[in-house]
């Protein structure tokens, strides 16, 4: 009877590590969705707040409907200023 009762225990020992790992294996899997889950929810509202800022950006600062830029909208602290260009498209413009 002892060999049956040693069988016994060594069954029930491998049934009882069975349902730790399965447990325990379970509760990592689960986790580890979890935690994709959240980064994709996170990767997400970071788009959504980028968007956002683009179209906040694009209706706060428009763009220009024109492309040509007219002389007479120079910067005079641009280093590249042209204060002849700037004169004759004045003087042109009240002719």
């Amino acid at each position: 009877m002892s060999s049956a009762s040693g069988v016994n225990v060594l069954r029930y020992s491998a049934l009882a590590f069975g349902v730790f790992y399965g447990f325990t294996h379970q509760r990592t899997i689960t986790a580890t969705q979890k935690a994709a889950a959240a980064q994709r929810e996170y990767e997400h509202k970071q788009q959504l707040i980028e968007q956002a800022r683009a179209e906040y950006n694009k209706s706060k600062n428009p763009q220009p409907l024109s492309t040509e830029k007219s002389p007479l909208d120079q910067d005079p602290m641009d280093p590249k200023f042209d204060l002849e260009a700037y004169l004759n498209a004045l003087a042109a413009q009240k002719q």
